[in-house]
C-alpha cells in the first residue's frame, strides 16, 4: 500500500479525533512521506563553501519499519528544525549515516536503521497509533510529544542518569525514523503527554531546546541555579537562548540577555527581560568578541545594569564568546556549555578559571525526566513557545535553510499530517488565561 499525506485512511483518522480503537481499526501504511538525506550524497556538498541545506533534504515516501516490543508508531502533526538537522543535512562534522551503521551493528533492533536513507528530526507532536508488545503505559490515542534522548534502558548507566548511559543516542541524528514525517518510530520512554492548551506546531518546537536549557541551567547535573542568580544568556532570542531566559526569570533569577540587534532587543524585553545588551554597541570593532579587551568591555556592561558580575554564563556559542564567558563569571561562578556553534577549538585565559576559582561544566542534552519537567512548566503555562515561523513537510528544505543562515528567533516548526496551523488546542480556556500575547509573541514580532 503507498500513500500519501491525503489518501492514508490512519492520517485521516488521527485528523479526525477517532479513538484508539479506531485507530487500530485502520490499516498501518507500509510507507509514508519523510524528509530524508541519501546515502549516495554523502560528498555533496565536497570542496564547496555554500551547503545550502536545500539541495540534501528530500521529501517522499519511504518504508515503514517493523517495530520493536518498547516502541511505538507516532502520527506526526508537526515537528521542528533544531541545528543537529542542519549537521545531518551538510553531512558534517560526520556524516550521520556512520551513526546509522554503527547502531546497525548491535542486532536486528539496531540493523533496522542502517538503510540508504536517514528519516531526520529530533523534535515532534502527534498521536500514538501502534505500540509494541512490550508498551504498557501508552496506548493509540494518546496526544504526546517526543523527547529526542534514546535510551537504552536495559544499560545500567541510564539508571543514575540517562544522559550517562554509553549507549544513548539522539533521536532522529544518531537514529533513523526521524520527526520530520507523517509517522515516526519512538521508544517508549521517549513519550511525554502533550501540553493540552498548545497547537500542534507550538508543541512540537519546545522539548529539545527547552530542556537541553532545563539541565544546564536548573537541572541538578547542570549550574543548580538558585534565585537571585545573574545569569548571562548569550544569543537570547535563539532556540536554546530564548527558553533559557525564561526558565532563569521564572526561577526567580535575573538573566542578563546578549543579542545581535535592537529587534532582538525589543524581542527579548517583551519576554520580560530588563536587562539587555546589544553587543553591537559594544565598541569591539571588526574582532566582535574575539577582542582582546572584549571580557572586561562585556562586564562592565553586565555590571552597569545589575551592579555585579554574572554567577552562571549560558554557553553554546563556543570559539567566539567562550573567552569572554569566562572572564566575566564572578569568582566561584559557572560556564555551563551545550555546544560551539562557532566553533569547537575555544580559547581562554586559564589564570581567570583558576584563579578565580570557577568552574566549567560540560551539559548535553537531558534525560527523561528533565524532559518531562520543562514539558510539566510549559503545560502549567510558566514556560511558553518561541515558535516563529511554521514550514509545510514539502518545504522542509526550507525551513532548515532558515536556520542554517540564521535567519530566524526562536523555533522553526514543520507541519507533517496536521493540515493547518492552529489545530490540536484541547483546553482553550487555558489557553485564554495564559494569554495570546505569550504563547504568540515570536510569531507576532
Amino acid at each position: 500500500m503507498v500513500t500519501s499525506a491525503s489518501s492514508d485512511p490512519l492520517l485521516d483518522a488521527v485528523r479526525a479525533g477517532a479513538d484508539g480503537r479506531q485507530l487500530l481499526d485502520c490499516p498501518l501504511p507500509t510507507r509514508f512521506r519523510a524528509a530524508h538525506l541519501r546515502k549516495d550524497e554523502v560528498g555533496l556538498f565536497d570542496g564547496q563553501t555554500d551547503k545550502d541545506v536545500r539541495r540534501s533534504i528530500h521529501v517522499g515516501e519511504v518504508d515503514m519499519p517493523e517495530l520493536a516490543p518498547d516502541e511505538c508508531v507516532v502520527a506526526v502533526m508537526a515537528a521542528a528544525i533544531n541545528f543537529n538537522t542542519v549537521w545531518s543535512a551538510i553531512f558534517e562534522p560526520v556524516p550521520t549515516f556512520a551513526f546509522l551503521e554503527k547502531f546497525g551493528r548491535q542486532g536486528w533492533h539496531g540493523a533496522r536503521h542502517d538503510l540508504p536513507y536517514h528519516v531526520i528530526g529530533s523534535d515532534a507532536a502527534g498521536v500514538v497509533v501502534r505500540t509494541g508488545a512490550g508498551v504498557r503505559k501508552w496506548k493509540p490515542g494518546d496526544r504526546v510529544v517526543i523527547s529526542p534522548a534514546y535510551v537504552d534502558e536495559e544499560d545500567h548507566g541510564s539508571y543514575d542518569d540517562g544522559m550517562m548511559s554509553e549507549t544513548q543516542l539522539a533521536w532522529g541524528f544518531e537514529t533513523n525514523f526521524g520527526g520530520l514525517a507523517d509517522y515516526c518510530v519512538v521508544k517508549a520512554n521517549q513519550l511525554i503527554r502533550k501540553p493540552a492548551h498548545l497547537t500542534w506546531e507550538e508543541a512540537a518546537s519546545n522539548t529539545l531546546c527547552a530542556a537541553t536549557a532545563y539541565r544546564m541551567l536548573v537541572g541538578v547535573h547542570g549550574a543548580r541555579m538558585k534565585q537571585g542568580d545573574v545569569v548571562l544568556v548569550w544569543g537570547a532570542t535563539g532556540g536554546l537562548g530564548s527558553y533559557a531566559v525564561q526558565l532563569v526569570k521564572n526561577g526567580g533569577g535575573i538573566p542578563v540577555a546578549v543579542v545581535s540587534s535592537e529587534e532582538k532587543a525589543a524581542l527579548v524585553r517583551a519576554q520580560g527581560c530588563e536587562h539587555v545588551i546589544n553587543r553591537t554597541e559594544l565598541d569591539l570593532g571588526e574582532q566582535g568578541m574575539r577582542h582582546p579587551k572584549a571580557g572586561r568591555i562585556l562586564g562592565e556592561a553586565i555590571r552597569r545594569r545589575v551592579g555585579e558580575d554574572p554567577g552562571i554564563v549560558f554557553e553554546y556559542l563556543g570559539r567566539e564568546t567562550f573567552g569572554a564567558s569566562v572572564y566575566v563569571a564572578k569568582r566561584g561562578g559557572k560556564i555551563v556549555t551545550c555546544g560551539s556553534s562557532t566553533g569547537y577549538r575555544h580559547e581562554y585565559d586559564n589564570r581567570f578559571l583558576w584563579m578565580r576559582l570557577k568552574s566549567i561544566i560540560g551539559s548535553h542534552g537531558f534525560n527523561y525526566a528533565e524532559a518531562v519537567e520543562v514539558n510539566r512548566l510549559i503545560a502549567l503555562g510558566m514556560i511558553h513557545p518561541t515558535l516563529s515561523a511554521v514550514y509545510p513537510l514539502e518545504r522542509t528544505g526550507e525551513a532548515a535553510r532558515v536556520v542554517q543562515t540564521n535567519r530566524h528567533v526562536g523555533k522553526v516548526a514543520v507541519l507533517c499530517a496536521a493540515e493547518k496551523e492552529g489545530q490540536g488546542v484541547e483546553d482553550p480556556a487555558l489557553r485564554e488565561r495564559i494569554g495570546e500575547h505569550n504563547l504568540t509573541l515570536y510569531r507576532r514580532r
